[in-house]
């Protein structure tokens, strides 16, 4: 029998656990979502800030720098187009596990080419492999977060704001790791990512084992679209949905001024302000920690005033402190500013990622998921390449422009985001758990019970 039309089993014919064995299995299988997005990110963040620093170490160029922080991002953007479909045609889990497997060949195949002398060349060459795989996990580990965000109805937002909180305690963990490691060596951190890495597929394996899940998708007699196919109606339905096409130009405006940023920073901190490349790790476990206080006012607000107006709030006060950080005239007030920055930049992608959720549709929404993060990690790599044609001196006017164009954009945005609050501040029905994306345990039927 052709495998497209082999009867697949459906959560509904599985027996239906109630009561606390179901809330119960519900809060374990979060529990593992959220260390399987713990380990993922860690992982992805060491790696995010060393690659850049590597370079920078072995080569001291901030042309060959920005390169590497632009080849890193572009095929991570290739990544995620092919990703999404993939997962919706598999399960998260399968995703997650190649892409954790995989991307610790690579290191270890690194870590060994740095050792025999290979240098800058197969660091860059492992920042467009690491890339694709980084980008490959993060989009399986976001679908299963998405997923649990659907099921919890009006208080989707606060699974999305610990989501968010675990990424922003990682962002403050991976600049701390990085710098100690490679103050060691460049082998030493390498060795450290192949077994982050090696950790987040073997908590991936028993994710899988602990809690079996259908798939995604349900097998049906229709043959499976292609991957351009799926692709381009995940892009169609971005369209067709206005509030989420204006806040992902909100966002991908507001990923430019970061990329700039987080490119530049070590360059200007090393040859503007004069001081050593360690104080860059000092701005970014600052950046980590404010943005874990905002999101955890984020997550309040988006409860009392809805997701419009804490976009919004969140949204000017970056502006201003980007433009506050491309004109600063010494390095406290540079590190002032790109703290207060990012912490804004954490608040609002409590407000995207919640509004993603609560506005995709189920049916093929890896796909369209995949489309979202296209689109608002696309700035990335044109901030590295900026930072690549611009030499040091005048490094801080085009964090000027980059802020100066993010606070158009962002005001064009909210202000036609206001005229579809309503569909993006309603607060959806929990989804009961014979739905086809439920998990197993059907336990957010019952989050109440316990």
């Amino acid at each position: 029998m052709p495998r497209h039309v082999r009867p697949t089993p459906t959560i509904a014919s599985r027996p239906r656990r109630t009561g606390k064995t179901s809330a119960s299995q519900g809060r374990r299988w979060l529990l593992d979502c959220y260390l399987l997005r713990t380990t993922d990110a860690l992982a992805s963040a060491v790696m995010a800030y060393a690659v850049p620093l590597i370079v920078l170490q072995l080569t001291g160029s901030a042309a060959l720098t920005g390169t590497a922080f632009g080849i890193e991002w572009l095929p991570r953007i290739a990544a995620i187009l092919g990703a999404g479909p993939l997962i919706d045609r598999h399960t998260p889990q399968t995703t997650a596990f190649t892409a954790a497997a995989l991307r610790t060949i690579a290191t270890a195949t690194t870590v060994i080419a740095v050792a025999l002398g290979a240098g800058a060349p197969a660091v860059l060459a492992y920042a467009v492999i690491g890339g694709i795989l980084t980008q490959a996990g993060y989009l399986a580990t976001e679908s299963l977060t998405s997923e649990a965000t659907r099921h919890a109805g009006p208080d989707g937002h606060k699974i999305q704001a610990t989501t968010t909180a675990i990424d922003q305690a990682t962002q403050l963990a991976g600049p701390v790791l990085a710098g100690l490691l490679l103050w060691c060596s460049p082998t030493v951190l390498l060795t450290a990512v192949t077994v982050l890495c090696a950790m987040t597929a073997l908590q991936t394996l028993l994710l899988t084992d602990a809690h079996p899940r259908p798939r995604l998708r349900l097998v049906t007699d229709q043959p499976t679209p292609n991957l351009v196919r799926q692709l381009a109606a995940g892009t169609r339905t971005v369209a067709r949905i206005p509030a989420l096409a204006w806040l992902l130009a909100a966002l991908a405006a507001g990923n430019l001024v970061s990329g700039v940023l987080q490119v530049a920073t070590p360059i200007l901190t090393t040859q503007r302000f004069h001081h050593t490349p360690e104080a860059t790790t000092g701005i970014w476990t600052a950046s980590a920690l404010a943005s874990l206080l905002a999101v955890s006012v984020a997550r309040r607000a988006v409860t009392r005033l809805g997701l419009f107006r804490t976009g919004a709030v969140a949204a000017t006060i970056a502006s201003i402190t980007a433009l506050g950080a491309g004109a600063a005239p010494t390095f406290s007030l540079y590190a002032a500013a790109v703290t207060l920055m990012m912490a804004a930049e954490g608040a609002l992608l409590v407000v995207l990622r919640t509004g993603r959720a609560r506005l995709i549709p189920a049916a093929g929404f890896s796909a369209t998921l995949s489309a979202t993060v296209a689109m608002i990690l696309i700035p990335l790599p044109i901030a590295g390449a900026l930072v690549a044609s611009i030499a040091a001196p005048h490094l801080q006017l085009v964090v000027i422009a980059a802020a100066g164009a993010q606070a158009l954009v962002a005001g064009a945005c909210f202000t036609g985001l206001a005229r579809h609050r309503a569909a993006l501040d309603e607060s959806p029905e929990p989804l009961p758990a014979s739905a086809p994306s439920a998990s197993p345990s059907t336990a957010f039927e019952d989050r109440d019970a316990a």
